[in-house]
């Protein structure tokens, strides 16, 4: 049977709908993702944990779930907004429903919303906290005394995990990472060590790595301030990728500023140009922060991408350190792989042998 729900904004709108998954609700900071597929892999995105996740696309959970597209163990987001649910999936590797795959993993969601009026709620007023209920009925002081966890602590591992290859070491920063960058890791032949985001330049030196690399997570990054000293301590010690979270990371290691942008960028299908060589790229985007301009010392930085509809920063490198960062996602998933390069050109600068490719030997 049917029950109805609710999603109550904290600026007193109200969207009724039918609930599924977790009948109980939840609570969270309300986003919106552009793209017409991947639902699986932002589910199971550590960077959504809290948010409840607004599908812009009319109909989702056509192909239904499968075994192989997770980006982590389950689900990360706190809630799921859609438009047209499809509970009768027609794809060969599907083994579940999304709305079976949702209350399995206790996770409240809503259908049958008015999707195009909700993002437009989100673009006139910035992300805005919400909650899905079953009932209409809500105290405003739930919003104002929410106070939001620690997400990166909760996403990460709590043990270090290794990935034995034949090329190069890279240890993988977990601040919360998708399971497709250690796979563009170990496609291109690396070795990987997954380690706790806390882990510090000593730990990391222990495990004697080639290469480092900084991983997205959820939240805001001024959260790690406590480990900006470690970072920039590695960075200057050992080649440096940083992606999505791990970008800000570093740039804020080195002393730039970072602000939360009005409802964010997520989404396939982001414009990005690379100033080096002048061509435009389209990326997989999904964050809330970005690294502001005049904060960085061009002494140190150039940058490298820019987003080409606002201009945001969307790449740095360092001019001394072999230390390069991107705000978008290489390894896509969803998305397209434009700029899955940038993978290769890390690991050429790691690797003693240059271009090999360890993944073809």
């Amino acid at each position: 049977m049917k029950e109805q729900g609710y999603l109550i904004l904290e600026t007193g709108e109200i969207f009724e709908g039918i609930i599924i998954g977790n009948h109980e609700g939840s609570f969270g900071e309300v986003v919106f993702n552009t793209s017409m597929t991947g639902y699986q892999e932002m589910l199971t995105d550590p960077s959504y944990a809290g948010q409840i996740l607004t599908f812009c696309y009319p109909l989702i959970g056509n192909y239904g779930i499968n075994l192989i597209d997770n980006e982590s163990e389950g689900p990360n987001v706190a809630g799921v907004i859609i438009g047209d649910i499809c509970d009768k999936p027609s794809h060969f590797l599907a083994v579940n429903s999304l709305s079976s795959q949702l209350e399995q993993a206790g996770i409240a969601g809503l259908t049958g919303i008015d999707t195009r009026a909700l993002v437009q709620c989100i673009r006139k007023y910035g992300t805005i906290k919400g909650m899905i209920s079953p009932s209409p009925n809500y105290e405003a002081v739930a919003f104002s005394t929410y106070v939001s966890p620690f997400w990166v602590e909760q996403v990460s591992t709590k043990e270090v995990v290794s990935y034995q290859n034949a090329g190069p070491h890279v240890v993988l920063m977990d601040y919360g990472y998708k399971k497709s960058i250690l796979h563009a890791l170990l496609q291109e032949g690396c070795s990987v060590t997954v380690v706790p985001y806390h882990y510090s330049y000593e730990q990391v030196r222990a495990l004697k790595p080639d290469g480092v690399l900084l991983s997205n997570g959820p939240g805001d990054p001024l959260e790690l301030k406590d480990y900006f000293s470690e970072i920039k301590k590695l960075s200057q010690n050992y080649s440096t990728l940083g992606i999505c979270l791990g970008h800000q990371l570093l740039a804020l290691a080195f002393g730039a500023k970072t602000e939360k942008l009005a409802y964010g960028h997520r989404g396939g299908n982001h414009a990005v140009k690379e100033l080096l060589t002048g061509k435009v790229q389209m990326t997989s985007q999904n964050h809330s922060y970005v690294v502001t301009e005049d904060s960085i010392n061009i002494n140190e930085f150039i940058v490298t991408y820019r987003n080409v509809n606002d201009r945001t920063i969307e790449g740095l490198k360092h001019k001394k350190y072999n230390i390069q960062s991107v705000q978008f996602h290489p390894e896509a998933h969803p998305g397209p792989s434009d700029t899955a390069h940038i993978f290769t050109q890390f690991i050429q600068q790691i690797s003693p042998l240059g271009s090999v490719n360890y993944a073809a030997t």
